[in-house]
């Protein structure tokens, strides 16, 4: 088994938004954007932000994406993140989020947040294990009106 995290490119646009349609599919709520991604949102996203693709024997099977919150260029906030389902169940999303961090590192940022969705308590204690906190105070800049606003996580990265 070669699982690889690998950075990715505005040629995985379309591969990041049919993985993310994929992977969201029949686990989280109809009303939630990420079932209707398109590979010219990921692109915005991969140039304004960043994101990787994990692939299990070069296969792509899950990624995440960041964006640098327009008030603060230091402060990431990691949105769609999943794995196809089939591949569910071996904490393979963790290696999407260590990349993420890790990256966080190495270009300076100062703190990487996350949404925890109403209908997903459980990934709190998740996120925990990986130094992240919740911060009740603040709102997640890509909530989905349509949906209840979703708990924000922060972890810090300043040394």
């Amino acid at each position: 088994m070669n699982l690889v995290v690998r950075e990715a490119t505005q040629d995985d646009a379309k591969l990041i938004a049919g993985l993310t349609r994929a992977a969201w599919a029949g686990k989280v709520s109809v009303t939630s954007s990420g079932h209707r991604e398109t590979a010219v949102l990921v692109a915005e996203h991969l140039r304004d932000g960043g994101g990787f693709v994990l692939e299990l024997d070069d296969k792509p099977i899950g990624s995440v994406r960041w964006l640098p919150l327009d008030s603060e260029q230091d402060v990431w906030e990691v949105c769609r993140m999943g794995v196809l389902p089939e591949y569910r169940g071996s904490n393979l999303s963790q290696h999407l989020l260590e990349a993420v961090i890790h990256h966080g590192l190495a270009s300076g940022v100062e703190e990487v947040r996350l949404a925890v969705r109403a209908d997903q308590p459980k990934l709190i204690d998740f996120y925990t294990a990986y130094e992240f906190e919740l911060a009740e105070e603040l709102e997640y800049s890509h909530a989905n009106p349509l949906e209840p606003a979703p708990l924000v996580m922060r972890r810090s990265l300043r040394h």
